[in-house]
């Protein structure tokens, strides 16, 4: 699977009650769908996925899955703490048609998470997962920072296919492209523009839906569904290596530079134009305008993504258009003074 580009980590949006407020789940999904994103995260960390029951958490993947569009490559989050309940999500994401999944390491029995078993839980997740598996590595959540090594070590498991590293860090980002050099290529499916072909698109392709011919138009026979002749879907085939991403909006350009193949960004869910901006610049062999677009963006990020943290990201997809709404207890929502600098941050910044 190609993961490459801008991704946003989409929020879970709540009524006031703290019930999940589907609709707007729904409305936000189909609005990302239109922009130049490659796709989206659902259920990661801004997503407050650990927040949620099981009950909420199909639905929320069930209804997102539906709402976006095709071409967008979907990765589900898969926040659990045994390996039993995160292969049930995983085939949970897989019947929605998901493409991926992003797993993180469990955190409650922290002091027990040795190199072994952190090694072991990420080979039979993937040696089971009937999705690709995208490493997950947030240090400022779980207590535990993925080595360079193993990820080094695991990049070479046929069904481990890429790190998200949210440690900010880009000499981690620059180690982990150099140490995973070696991981084998792999043949994946592409557009004719070597753009991700998505488990959607196939089914898409695939299903074409039927024509009714009414009675009126038969001989005095009945009315049936035809289907119409299906056009088989234009693929090409890329050779892919293990696939880094960073997790932060404020090093988007020197990671790309360092050779990840993109980014999935908090900051994404609130801005997400002005994170593709610093791709699409970069894409385009401009590097003045890419550095000027990582700089709009680095300030903003490293203040509401960094340090005010889901609430701010959640206000501030209020302010870009986005439905936000307040986080899930026991997070707190933003004060006046912590709104008004927001504004401020984003005053610059609109989708």
């Amino acid at each position: 699977m190609l993961i490459e580009g801008v991704f946003a980590a989409v929020t879970t949006p709540f009524y006031p009650d703290e019930r999940v407020y589907y609709r707007k789940l729904e409305a936000n999904i189909a609005r990302y769908s239109r922009s130049l994103l490659a796709g989206m995260v659902v259920l990661g960390s801004t997503g407050e996925a650990p927040a949620l029951d099981d009950s909420e958490t199909n639905e929320v993947l069930r209804i997102a899955a539906e709402a976006a569009s095709p071409e967008k490559v979907l990765i589900a989050g898969l926040n659990r703490e045994s390996l039993r309940s995160v292969l049930e999500l995983a085939e949970t994401a897989a019947k929605a048609r998901y493409d991926a999944v992003l797993v993180r390491t469990p955190t409650y029995y922290s002091t027990q998470m040795t190199p072994e078993v952190v090694a072991s839980y990420f080979r039979t997740v993937a040696d089971r997962s009937p999705l690709p598996v995208i490493l997950y590595n947030i240090p400022r959540c779980v207590p535990y920072q993925i080595p360079v090594e193993m990820v080094a070590e695991l990049a070479h498991h046929s069904n481990i296919i890429a790190i998200k590293d949210s440690s900010g860090s880009l000499d981690r980002i620059k180690s982990i492209v150099a140490g995973t050099q070696a991981a084998p290529k792999r043949p994946v499916s592409v557009t004719p523009v070597f753009e991700a072909v998505t488990q959607r698109m196939l089914q898409h392709a695939g299903t074409q839906g039927q024509t009714f011919v009414p009675a009126s138009n038969l001989a005095g026979g009945q009315a049936v569904a035809v289907a119409p002749p299906v056009t088989p879907m234009k693929t090409r085939t890329r050779e892919v290596g293990f696939q880094v991403l960073t997790g932060s909006a404020s090093i988007i350009l020197p990671s790309l530079e360092a050779g990840a193949s993109g980014a999935i960004l908090g900051f994404g869910a609130c801005a997400p134009e002005a994170c593709y901006e610093v791709f699409f610049a970069w894409k385009d062999r401009d590097p003045e305008l890419a550095a000027m677009k990582q700089d709009r963006i680095a300030k903003a990020n490293q203040r509401i993504t960094g340090e005010l943290g889901i609430a701010a990201v959640k206000y501030a997809c209020d302010f870009n258009g986005y439905f936000g709404g307040y986080p899930r207890q026991p997070l707190l929502p933003l004060n006046a003074d912590q709104k008004a600098e927001v504004d401020t941050l984003l005053a610059e910044i609109r989708n």
